[in-house]
């Protein structure tokens, strides 16, 4: 893959959001050109509630990700999650007019595109079409049917559909920063990139991100992605619990977690205390470090309860050989790791992107709370094929060779023929067709 060209990847998360901006080295490691963050206010449990607040914070994380990298974004890759997230199997069939003939890559696309044409419940649309594994004739357990004689080719695919008014949502907030979003991606498969190594894709791992609305988790096997889900449950409500628990403000319950809190209350003294700040003319106010630490530790053995569920409903839990990597912002809890392993019984470590990364900002972007962000970047960087990847193409941001004194331009999306099934492309259809109708659209 030429070296040259460049993605963008743009996470909108509940407390932050995040423009990375990369490209891939000749040894296929990322550089990280440029970074910028915003603090996040528009954005409840992974879904956009205030238009203007997130739009506002795109535009401010990615002029800072363009003043590091000297790189014009006009194109990014966006992350999509939220508890309105759902996954299910589903086969499809197809029957091929010549058994002499070899399967070729276009009988494959034909059924992964006829996926889309499945049922989904109302409001909602097919956002991810993962093969499973495929059958020709009698044949079963095949991940690359291309160059194979047959009849029948069935195949097995694991489908992620989403709310459309979500991916509306965010679409718009992306026109509105003066952006193009090139496609849509789970945020746990994009986690997954930047985290989890080819050992642990092909042993078996269960990808757990906790975010700060939502907690994500993904599980693969033979580097073939097997179950996601979303728990409506991250960060966020443990800080809620700290403000009610210790009558402090939600700023200073964000801090307390932060700087002093445990997923483990047996790992805290009992003579450890903190003092906060009073309130104007109010005398300081004193919190036992055990007390907080009991507080965080409840809540998180409630979301890691629901994500042992999570691993058991699937029919993994015995199968994960690679264990749980555990990766977003609230894995920097402390003995987050310890907690999950008690809870769950399974090896646990923390997942940071910075195996994947090789030069610039890496310092910067190697922690766990960045973790979306950078599989963003290298989601977009892989050449998708008929169906191995995600359902739409990967467009590559590329720098534009102009003179020295302009800066490079990440390019916009070309205009391919893309089916009409196709979730992104259907949204922004529709985007466009409702605002030129209103007459409010300004290009």
């Amino acid at each position: 893959m030429d070296k040259e060209k460049i993605v963008v990847g743009l996470d909108i998360g509940t407390t932050k959001v995040c423009a990375i901006v990369g490209k891939k080295n000749e040894f296929g490691k990322i550089n990280i050109l440029g970074f910028g963050k915003a603090e996040s206010d528009g954005v409840s449990r992974g879904v956009v509630v205030n238009i203007d607040k997130t739009v506002e914070a795109i535009r401010r994380a990615v002029s800072m990700a363009e003043q590091q990298s000297g790189v014009d974004i006009q194109v990014v890759h966006v992350g999509i999650a939220g508890e309105h997230i759902r996954s299910m199997q589903h086969k499809g069939i197809i029957t091929l007019s010549d058994p002499d003939q070899e399967i070729s890559m276009l009988d494959v696309k034909r059924l992964h595109d006829d996926m889309f044409r499945i049922a989904t419940p109302p409001g909602t649309e097919i956002i991810h079409v993962l093969p499973q594994e495929y059958t020709v004739d009698s044949q079963v357990g095949i991940k690359d049917p291309v160059g194979m004689s047959g009849v029948r080719l069935e195949g097995n695919f694991h489908i992620v559909t989403g709310q459309t008014t979500a991916a509306n949502n965010i679409y718009k907030c992306v026109r509105k920063a003066g952006l193009e979003a090139s496609e849509l991606v789970l945020e746990p498969l994009a986690s997954s990139a930047s985290v989890l190594t080819d050992e642990e894709l092909e042993a078996g791992v269960c990808l757990v991100d906790i975010g700060g609305g939502t907690t994500d988790i993904a599980i693969f096997e033979d580097h073939i992605i097997r179950h996601t889900a979303v728990i409506p449950f991250g960060g966020n409500i443990v800080t809620e619990d700290i403000k009610q628990g210790c009558g402090v403000m939600k700023k200073q319950a964000e801090q307390l977690k932060l700087r002093f809190g445990s997923a483990l209350a047996t790992e805290i003294r009992e003579d450890e205390i903190i003092t906060i700040t009073g309130l104007r003319d109010r005398p300081p106010k004193e919190i036992r470090r055990k007390t907080l630490a009991n507080i965080i530790q409840s809540r998180m053995e409630e979301i890691m309860e629901f994500v042992a569920a999570e691993i058991k409903n699937s029919g993994y839990e015995k199968k994960l050989v690679g264990g749980i990597v555990v990766t977003g912002g609230g894995s920097q809890l402390q003995h987050t790791k310890q907690l999950i392993e008690y809870v769950t019984g399974i090896d646990t470590r923390i997942g940071l992107p910075g195996e994947h990364l090789a030069s610039g900002m890496v310092e910067e972007v190697n922690s766990p709370m960045y973790a979306t962000g950078a599989g963003l970047v290298i989601y977009g960087l892989k050449e998708t094929s008929y169906g191995h990847e995600a359902e739409s193409k990967s467009t590559i941001l590329t720098r534009h060779k102009t003179s020295e004194a302009a800066a490079p331009t990440a390019a916009k999306v070309e205009k391919t023929e893309k089916p009409t099934t196709n979730f992104i492309y259907r949204i922004k259809e529709w985007f466009e067709d409702t605002m030129s109708n209103s007459g409010d659209f300004i290009e």
